[in-house]
């Protein structure tokens, strides 16, 4: 049965690579290997660890990057939140009868690009402010463009303060009406604020990044 969804706000962090144990979901059904499920659908630990190690590997290779490991200990985790709101997002594209193509992509790619001094300081911006690789920057593009796409699609303005509290409003219904399961190691899917909220076994987290400063010293 097809079911009607609604809209989610756009932010992408993340936590700390660590492994984890069978993702169980609905009526008991394990998910091993999985760091959450959306829909049936697997975010795998693969993929998650994929994703922050790229993170890692180019922050290292900054002047400054003992400093950036530091500021996002919680790099696994909030990694997590983003891969988990771009599944939202697609869900809010279809239910809008809308998509995104690559030259929209890379439309506003470039005009990121003319806004931080290239390719390169768009890039290194990114990865500074929002703890995201070279590698996932367009995918960080894309979910900026189908959000706004979507803004537009619901006849909604999210520059106003009144078109961001609606549109948030919706994609948080949207949210909850998905089945989204995380792995208890990475915390758990809050539908009221569109957000991965902290584990309950914080001790797992590395809230300084040190453990990650130890790998880069190894």
């Amino acid at each position: 049965m097809h079911r009607r969804r609604s809209a989610v706000t756009v932010s992408t962090a993340a936590a700390l690579l660590l492994a984890a144990p069978l993702l169980t979901g609905c009526g008991g059904e394990a998910h091993p290997g999985a760091a959450a499920v959306v829909d049936g659908e697997r975010i795998s630990l693969t993929q998650l660890q994929s994703r922050v190690g790229a993170t890692r590997e180019a922050q290292r290779e900054m002047p400054q990057g003992e400093s950036m490991i530091r500021r996002t200990g919680q790099l696994t985790r909030t990694t997590l939140d983003g891969m988990i709101r771009h599944r939202v997002v697609e869900a809010a594209l279809e239910d809008a009868g809308v998509n995104v193509t690559r030259s929209e992509v890379q439309r506003q790619r470039d005009v990121y690009e003319q806004q931080t001094g290239g390719a390169e300081g768009f890039e290194q911006a990114l990865l500074e402010q929002q703890g995201i690789a070279p590698s996932a920057a367009d995918d960080w593009v894309w979910l900026n463009v189908a959000v706004q796409k979507v803004a537009r699609a619901w006849n909604i303005d999210p520059a106003s303060p009144q078109g961001n509290q609606e549109l948030n409003k919706r994609f948080s219904d949207l949210s909850g009406e998905m089945d989204i399961v995380v792995n208890p190691r990475y915390g758990k899917w809050d539908a009221k604020r569109s957000a991965l909220t902290a584990a309950d076994m914080p001790w797992l987290n590395d809230l300084t990044g040190e453990k990650a400063l130890e790998q880069q010293r190894a």
